[in-house]
């Protein structure tokens, strides 16, 4: 487990601790020579049930150690530990193009993840908001961020499958429902004719400007453009998207992506079905669809994400198993000062009851020195 330090300069107190142990060995020896110097001290050391000669050693070096966490703890030491995560609000973006019919997938494509979404939601903690949006040629909230598991249960058995595949609408529209206090201007962002001017105050949708940098006296003053965010450092929640074709229409989801990073939303992509993905006779003409792993794996790349490939039901199942628990539980960087202290106030404890039960006198000793007052 790798350390880092807040205040790095207070480990060179640790430096005392040799000299403490050299000091402790000169204790022991300057001990003997007066020991041999004094005979009433050698006859009383005689009758005590004196400890086997380690265990008078096992104190003061509990103690040392104690000394030493302390020291440690000083320098307020920072772990990557595995705690529950923050995430709280989840979106589920679902590709319900017409694709999702084929049956290389059993029984069907759109079965299949419509099964490991609702199995997927029954696995999260009761304190995860999660919200719906399905996408197909346009994309549409199906059910708004909510705790009620069956709700989102009903929101996914309506799912209706459409034309066309709007990668890019989906995400956008995910990005807009998990962050409303972003005030993302949509129609800019998903009918902007000039998508390729990401960046721009005028085309990012983050700003309220119109396509062009154009603005007619009706349209609103710009806002003031949002300061982009780290990618990833976003802690509130994150996006799950599942697709199975290729972007047919819509804004590309490579710059909708670099939106959700501005924005420091991770966004995790699913690609679900396999190469052989035919549909036969689908409103009088059959094709064939494979899904874009490129463009999934540049999303979560460009967002600090995961991509993950699901060729059957059972990948499907594996791969939202895996996202629940990252969900649940995350490592982070975290200050251990106080778990360090806690430590060397339970050695400091420990010391003191060994002591007291290994270094006192026995009764017989007792009696013996009674007598001879």
């Amino acid at each position: 487990m790798a350390m880092q330090f807040l205040q790095p300069f207070m480990l060179w107190s640790l430096l005392l601790m040799p000299m403490m142990v050299v000091g402790y060995l000169w204790l022991l020896k300057r001990r003997r020579k007066q020991v041999v110097a004094f005979s009433a001290v050698s006859w009383i050391l005689q009758n005590m049930d004196m400890p086997s000669p380690w265990r008078r050693h096992v104190p003061p070096a509990l103690l040392a150690l104690a000394l030493a966490l302390l020291l440690l703890a000083s320098a307020r030491p920072m772990a990557r530990v595995t705690l529950p995560a923050d995430y709280m609000t989840l979106i589920m973006a679902m590709d319900v193009s017409r694709s999702m019919l084929a049956e290389d997938v059993e029984p069907s494509r759109i079965k299949a993840a419509q099964k490991a979404a609702k199995e997927f939601l029954q696995d999260l903690p009761a304190n995860v908001r999660v919200g719906v949006v399905s996408f197909a040629g346009n994309a549409q909230v199906v059910q708004h961020v909510t705790t009620q598991k069956e709700e989102l249960v009903a929101a996914i058995d309506r799912f209706q499958l459409q034309r066309g595949t709007a990668t890019g609408s989906g995400l956008l529209l995910s990005l807009a429902t998990l962050r409303p206090e972003a005030n993302i201007d949509l129609e800019a962002a998903l009918y902007n004719p000039n998508p390729y001017g990401y960046g721009d105050a005028s085309s990012n949708g983050l700003s309220g400007g119109t396509a062009g940098g154009a603005r007619s006296l009706d349209t609103k003053p710009a806002a003031k453009q949002r300061t982009p965010e780290p990618p990833g450092s976003y802690k509130g929640g994150a996006i799950v998207l599942l697709s199975d074709g290729r972007r047919t229409t819509g804004p590309d989801p490579l710059l909708a992506a670099k939106m959700a990073a501005d924005l420091g939303v991770r966004v995790y992509t699913v690609g679900f079905g396999t190469p052989n993905g035919f549909i036969p006779g689908y409103e009088g003409y059959s094709f064939f669809t494979q899904v874009d792993e490129e463009a999934l794996k540049g999303v979560a790349k460009i967002t600090e994400a995961d991509y993950f490939k699901a060729g059957s039901a059972d990948d499907l199942k594996k791969v939202y198993q895996h996202l629940s628990t990252q969900f649940t539980l995350e490592k982070r960087d975290t200050e251990i000062t106080a778990l360090l202290a806690g430590a060397a106030l339970l050695l400091v404890a420990l010391a003191l009851v060994f002591s007291a039960l290994w270094f006192r006198m026995g009764p017989q000793t007792s009696k013996n020195l009674s007598l001879t007052d």
